[in-house]
């Protein structure tokens, strides 16, 4: 088995196509053929059905897929360590939430290149499920999360308090009837419910609260934000805190490998020259 065969399955996978894959990857496609025969062969099944419409995963497929896809980005984590920049000794790979990298990850991350130009740094995005895979495979040495990844080799702390508070477009919008809901996970979900019992439903939901942000920019509307990302909008008079409104505190946590807190003293709170976070 081979990291080029493993390459080309997964390529097949993204593009459902022998053809599209083989462009793609710039070969031809009997040379996809056969990197995918040489694969099955090794694995001892069939991993896609092949047909003149496109290629499926089979069951034996899906149970790779993880794997294959864990392989890769092993494969490519480790070319680049070994081809750091002259005056880089070691690479960090950090997996941040999305909706947590404006100001919170791109903050910490800004701090660490300045306290340690040694450490040439990649960032992932990923919610929990992909941090737990790549975590326990030590594709990546931590991640900035709204909950922490648990597991053998890790360790997580508080890394800061997210406030939640609601705002809205205009001071005069009736808030209720254009409300956009923003799923910041299951806690969330329960204090709102618990905060505003009712049948109704908003009718806009966003998992985002950047695209939920611009949204409001864009059509109005109101919707429960971090007030790191609101903060300049309310200064500008471009946003406007609902009087009376609940606020939440939404904690976020960073998890990493104990193996890796070794090489990064960083990821420990500890670290004089970085920032717990805030």
């Amino acid at each position: 088995m081979n990291i080029a065969a493993i390459q080309t399955f997964l390529a097949v996978v993204r593009c459902r196509n022998l053809n599209r894959a083989a462009e793609q990857l710039n070969v031809t496609q009997s040379a996809v053929t056969a990197r995918l025969d040489t694969l099955e062969q090794a694995l001892g099944a069939q991993l896609l059905v092949r047909s003149r419409k496109g290629a499926t995963l089979t069951k034996a497929g899906f149970a790779f897929l993880e794997q294959a896809e864990v392989i890769a980005r092993t494969w490519e984590n480790a070319r680049a360590r070994a081809n750091l920049p002259r005056g880089v000794t070691r690479l960090f790979s950090f997996v941040c939430d999305p909706g947590l990298w404006p100001e919170l990850g791109q903050r910490w991350i800004d701090e660490i290149r300045a306290a340690h130009p040694e450490t040439a740094i990649e960032i992932w995005s990923g919610l929990l499920r992909d941090a737990e895979t790549w975590l326990q495979s030590g594709m990546s040495d931590a991640a900035l999360l709204s909950e922490p990844v648990i597991g053998a080799g890790l360790e997580h702390r508080e890394f800061a308090s997210d406030r939640l508070i609601l705002v809205t477009s205009s001071p005069d919008l009736m808030w209720q009837k254009q409300y956009i809901y923003v799923d910041y996970g299951p806690l969330f979900r329960a204090q709102h419910a618990e905060a505003w019992p009712t049948d109704e439903t908003a009718a806009l939901a966003f998992s985002n609260p950047d695209w939920a942000l611009d949204h409001m920019r864009r059509d109005g509307g109101a919707a429960y934000l971090p007030v790191r990302i609101v903060q300049g909008d309310m200064d500008r008079g471009c946003l406007h805190p609902v009087p009376g409104a609940l606020s939440f505190d939404r904690r976020i946590v960073l998890s990493w490998r104990k193996a890796s807190a070794e090489s990064f003293s960083f990821l420990a709170p500890s670290d004089p020259a970085v920032p717990a976070g805030r």
